[in-house]
Order: C-alpha cells, then structure tokens, then sequence
C-alpha cells in the first residue's frame, strides 16, 4: 500500500475502535467520512498483505525494468486478475519497449478515458499455461486474455511472440513471467 493509504487505514481503525467503545453514542459525520475512507481502498486478491507467494504480478512489481507496465496495469485496474490461480503467462514488456513506442503513446493510454484500450493491449500479454521458453517454439500461436491470438514464430533457433524477442524468463507461484523487448499490439478490425 501507498504511505498515505496506510496511514489513512491506520486513522480509521483507530477512529472506528475508539467509536465502538460506547454503543450509546451517536455516530457523527466524522464516522461515516472515516468509513467511507475505509470502504473506498482497493480489495482483492492483490491488496492482501503479507505473505501471499509470488504471483505474475509481484514479479513485476519488483521489477525496475517493469514500472511503465506496472503503473499500466494499475491504470487499467488489472491487478486482481494477474494474482489470480493461473496458472498465467505473462510477456511483460521492459520500460524500454514502452519508450520505443510513438511519443505521447503511454502516456495517452494511461488516461482514465482510455482506460478499457489499455486493458485491452494488457490483456493481449496474458495467456493461460506456464510454459518454457523453449516449449513456446512448439507454438504457431497463443490464446490471449483479450479473445485474440499473437504469432508465434521460431527465429534463430529463439521464439518470438508476436514480433518480440524473450530476454528471460522469471517462474511465479501462479505461472511464468517472459520479459520481452517490445509492446504487442493486438491486431484492429
């Protein structure tokens, strides 16, 4: 959680407690602002705290090389389904395949209007299985979270997923996290 999202959880657990002392008193408009505070904090599977496993996304979020993807998937409201059991494959793309995109791109996309484009691209990175770098070569294509299908292509002896090459791959409790060097784009109608 953020600092202030702690301290604002901390102020209403504290205000909620000492409220609850007394079941004589009257609940001010103090109380109900406090827990409304409460009640308006992110829930899910991805804002359990403590010791969870490493999921698709906590590997990415300890990324420095992922903080573009992050920061997208946060604008897009996706955390939840990267925590979920999977078992997931994630092509996360780095912060520098990000940058190669058209200048203003990123940036346009992390817009609130353009909130469902943005789920859209994410999901066109998620496909179900936990499968190896290697394995992928066995592959023509792959189902992606989004309802379409990226290209897989074997290049030097290295698969290529829609067009990127995998620099590595990190294993996660609920699937497999390929960093690749470029940002799929889903195909247009």
């Amino acid at each position: 959680m953020k600092p202030i999202q702690n301290f604002l959880l901390v102020f209403a657990t504290l205000a909620l407690v000492s409220s609850c002392k007394d079941n004589n008193q009257s609940t001010s408009a103090t109380d109900t602002e406090v827990k409304t505070e409460v009640t308006s904090q992110k829930t899910g599977q991805a804002f359990i705290e403590g010791d969870v496993g490493t999921t698709v996304l906590s590997v990415a979020m300890g990324s420095k090389d992922h903080t573009t993807l992050v920061a997208a998937v946060q604008a897009a409201q996706l955390e939840n389904a990267l925590v979920n059991a999977g078992p997931l494959m994630v092509f996360a793309p780095t912060n520098e395949a990000f940058a190669a995109l058209p200048e203003g791109t990123v940036e346009n996309l992390l817009k609130p209007e353009n909130k469902d484009a943005l789920a859209n691209i994410l999901k066109y990175h998620v496909t179900p299985g936990n499968y190896s770098k290697d394995f992928l070569k066995k592959f023509k294509k792959l189902g992606q979270a989004n309802n379409d299908y990226v290209k897989v292509e074997v290049v030097d002896g290295e698969p290529m997923i829609g067009g990127a090459k995998i620099l590595g791959s990190v294993k996660a409790g609920n699937g497999i996290v390929h960093i690749i060097d470029k940002v799929l784009l889903p195909p247009t109608d």
